[in-house]
């Protein structure tokens, strides 16, 4: 089983409890890229998911190295009600590594 997390803002983490995920962080823009970048070198957690509105606070190099990283795989996820900036598509295939096509 892999150990997953959440970081985000409040409306993210409470649907991601419902559904089971214990190992949440509230955080605000700001704050939560200091606790992502302490959380991916913990290597704790396999998987890291991170509310979306983050990455306008990293840096290009923060970016690129969390957006190729695949241990701890760091996966952005839009609010609800924002519109996505990558697609369901390109979600599953960077997760499941298939192609479900456009």
């Amino acid at each position: 089983m892999y150990d997953l997390c959440l970081i985000g803002e409040r409306e993210l983490v409470a649907g991601f409890k419902l559904v089971g995920i214990n190992d949440t962080f509230i955080a605000t823009p700001e704050n939560g890229t200091s606790l992502l970048k302490q959380l991916f070198n913990s290597k704790k957690y396999n998987v890291i998911m991170v509310s979306q509105s983050f990455e306008k606070y990293l840096n290009s190099d923060e970016i690129n190295l969390y957006r190729g990283s695949m241990d701890p795989l760091v996966i952005f996820i839009p609010l609800p009600g924002i519109k996505e900036e990558e697609s369901v598509y390109d979600l599953a295939k960077k997760i499941l590594g298939i192609d479900i096509g456009d």
